[in-house]
């Protein structure tokens, strides 16, 4: 069996139907659990994003959105519908935003978590957390080894997965449309690609906070607002596109009805791969943010997920399907029978991705088309690299944290560095199938574990949503005490707690430490 078959059978593995399952039940379950906070709760969401409070330690909930997003907007929200649309047909789009709706509740339990179990690093003073910090802590107090063991297994594989499976997606993608554009070898992008991101990498969670905070939301509002413009410029297909949708999604189109369980396979798939609820990412840079109760970051990357599938990925689908430039297949590779053309007349040779909405928006820009995708796309693809590389880095933190041999873990970070810069010219210009099946191993190997991992750890989660939600009745803004609701294992909060009793007890409390809504 060679590689690339090794490759597809893993992947097959993984992302079969039990955690097509888990995924879409977790989200369920969650959203019942905390009586559908993802609709609840959006006000409080919105609010956090323009009020949040931010430090010398930590960043604002707006700059930790914006790193969130930063992983999430990129390869996923592109190439990744155009290939869900081309494996799944257009009903996948629908099952993407299931998986959104009901992954925005998971993602407020893991990014809850990240900020109730977050710890300060003693080198930098920045906030570090994520899904290895909380395995560990939540059940220090009554099943250390497993609860060791589990963190430091999701650590293990989060580093494999941010710095070798899936930043070469990422590049893949960025060199696929440039070249599109342009015909700039894919050899180049990569040069350039490591040269730029050598200069980011070693700067820490600030710089990667300040830097997302202003190319994110410029580059995804501009993609949305262009998406718009096609979208009315196509506006007497607006009904044909919804009963494409929806018609698929359920097999109710005859043409697809063969493949209406890959529909949601690749919709929820390419859905977490997206937004990644549930996957684990986001709960690093909720840990990250300062504020006064955790729920309020758990709300602030609740969003995150809206904005990255209901209006990026959807931005991307309705460019695709109302231009008809896209091409469905019987197989799950390219390439393999069609099964479905649309009606854009999009040559059957060009590959599910990039190619798929830079054709697209050229039926309507003529020329302006694969020149706007390929900027678009190297400033998405940039900025998850980046969090990848964040999210890699915090994970090895969390297993050299405690190596007295403080020079040995520099020295490991700069191996870190090394892997990620490799991992990206290598995925430029590797074959896209490649790149696609590698990313989708680390995606599934961190959503299995980060899922069963929060059933069983849901617990302060729940405490926490329900002590915000009894604070804001009596009119308070929150804060949070762990001892207080039986939590155990939140070391920072309760030293945190003691500081502003302290401050309360010599005349007043500490302004750093208080909410400043």
């Amino acid at each position: 069996m060679s590689f690339a078959d090794r490759i597809v059978a893993t992947n097959e593995l993984i992302w079969s139907i039990p955690l097509i399952a888990l995924c879409l039940l977790a989200g369920l379950y969650f959203s019942l659990r905390t009586g559908f906070l993802q609709v609840r709760h959006l006000p409080d969401m919105l609010n956090q994003l323009k009020k949040g409070e931010e430090s010398e330690d930590g960043t604002s909930s707006f700059q930790s959105l914006m790193m969130s997003l930063a992983g999430r907007v990129g390869m996923g929200n592109i190439g990744g519908v155009a290939t869900a649309i081309a494996f799944g047909g257009p009903g996948a789009v629908f099952w993407m935003w299931t998986s959104a709706f009901l992954g925005a509740a998971t993602s407020f339990v893991e990014s809850t978590l990240g900020q109730i179990y977050k710890e300060k690093d003693p080198d930098t003073g920045e906030y570090r957390g994520g899904p290895a910090y909380y395995f560990e802590k939540a059940y220090k107090h009554k099943a250390r080894g497993l609860s060791l063991v589990y963190g430091i297994l999701f650590a293990v594989v989060t580093i494999l997965a941010m710095s070798f499976f899936l930043p070469g997606v990422q590049a893949n993608g960025m060199a696929s449309a440039i070249n599109n554009a342009w015909g700039v070898p894919t050899w180049v992008t990569a040069i350039g690609l490591v040269i730029l991101l050598a200069f980011i990498v070693i700067g820490g969670v600030k710089r990667i906070a300040h830097f997302t905070v202003i190319v994110v939301p410029t580059m995804a509002l501009l993609y949305v607002l262009i998406a718009l413009v096609v979208f009315f410029m196509n506006f007497t297909d607006i009904p044909r596109v919804f009963s494409l949708i929806f018609g698929s999604a359920f097999g109710a189109q005859p043409v697809f009805g063969a493949i209406l369980g890959l529909a949601v396979k690749w919709g929820v798939q390419r859905g977490i791969y997206s937004n990644e609820a549930g996957q684990g990412t986001g709960p690093h840079a909720a840990a990250a943010a300062e504020v006064s109760h955790p729920a309020k970051q758990g709300f602030a990357q609740s969003f995150a997920v809206y904005v990255d599938t209901l209006f990026v990925c959807s931005a991307t689908a309705f460019i695709i399907i109302s231009t008809g430039m896209f091409n469905t297949f019987a197989g799950e590779t390219w390439p393999s029978d069609v099964i479905h053309e649309g009606h854009g007349g999009l040559s059957t040779d060009v590959e599910p991705g990039p190619g798929f909405v830079q054709q697209g928006l050229d039926s309507v820009f003529p020329g302006a088309g694969p020149t706007f995708i390929a900027i678009a796309l190297s400033f998405f693809v940039f900025t998850t690299i980046v969090a990848y590389y964040y999210m890699a880095e915090t994970n090895l933190n969390y297993l050299t944290r405690k190596m007295k041999n403080r020079l040995a873990a520099r020295g490991m970070q700069r191996v870190l560095q090394a892997l990620v810069l490799i991992s990206v010219a290598y995925g430029a210009v590797t074959t896209a199938g490649a790149a696609w099946g590698l990313g989708d191993i680390g995606v599934g190997s961190m959503a299995w574990l980060n899922i069963i991992g929060i059933l069983f750890l849901q617990g302060p989660a729940m405490k926490a949503l329900k002590d915000y939600r009894e604070q804001k009745r009596q009119g308070l803004d929150p804060q949070f005490d762990p001892r207080k609701l039986g939590i155990e294992g939140a070391t920072f909060w309760e030293r945190r707690a003691d500081e502003q009793l302290r401050g309360a007890a010599d005349g007043g409390p500490s302004e750093k430490l208080l909410d400043r809504d």
